[in-house]
């Protein structure tokens, strides 16, 4: 392993092995392209698709949902609890425990 002395900063150094500096890539001449095509598949409506966008757009013209594609929606907290909901509960965990422990 062949380690070079690198500067970072100005007048700060660091020893960075020769692995490091090699950025890995892909022998593929476009490694982040993703295909349209794919193998044929039958959608609700019958027919074959190769096209994955013309495949995700019936989906959607009939109102399906990809898996994984959905919008994620915010779970909505209830506001702040009234004091007497807090005793309440309070007090159903403490019945909860005497009723164990008295087992």
């Amino acid at each position: 392993m062949i380690r070079r002395l690198i500067e970072v900063a100005p007048g700060k150094w660091r020893l960075v092995s020769k692995q490091k500096l090699q950025m890995k890539r892909s022998n593929l001449p476009l490694p982040y392209v993703i295909s349209d095509t794919m193998d044929p598949v039958e959608q609700v409506d019958g027919k074959f698709y190769t096209s994955k966008s013309r495949f995700r757009a019936v989906g959607k013209s009939l109102g399906l949902i990809e898996v994984g594609n959905e919008k994620q929606t915010n779970k909505v907290r209830p506001a702040s609890t009234s004091r007497q909901a807090e005793e309440k509960r309070n007090q159903a965990i403490k019945r909860a425990l005497e009723q164990v422990r008295s087992r």
